[in-house]
């Protein structure tokens, strides 16, 4: 079973979110979406160059807790096609697993943990964005 199909996203705290993002996009020319939350890096997946995907790159405040309990300033998203199946063999190799899903238009998301503390998200894209 193929588990991580692409890095779904990039998540990271800082001082002033809104002037960081001006920064990155003046100087490296990432804009943001329309409502302003986040840049979206789009990719074709190297086995079948018809199924889209995307990268999401995002700032947070520093008082974020959406990467809690990590106490890291950053949070990575991996890409997964089956995520149930995913948990499934993490669970079964001692992964530690946060109980808590969320289910929504984007997909389907999930939460575990590295040795070394660090909050890992698991992303199923919906099925029609594939």
């Amino acid at each position: 079973m193929k588990r991580v199909t692409g890095l779904g996203g990039l998540f990271f705290k800082a001082d002033d979110p809104k002037a960081l993002y001006a920064w990155y996009e003046k100087h490296l020319g990432l804009p943001l979406t329309p409502d302003g939350s986040c840049v979206v890096l789009p990719w074709r997946y190297a086995d079948d160059p018809q199924r889209e995907g995307m990268t999401v790159w995002s700032i947070f405040p520093k008082s974020t807790k959406y990467l809690e309990p990590s106490q890291a300033s950053f949070m990575m998203n991996f890409c997964v096609d089956d995520l149930e199946a995913v948990l499934t063999e993490l669970k079964k190799e001692g992964v530690t697993i946060d109980p808590k899903r969320d289910d929504s238009e984007f997909g389907r998301f999930a939460w575990i943990m590295d040795p070394e503390g660090n909050k890992i998200e698991l992303w199923e894209p919906p099925k029609s964005a594939h």
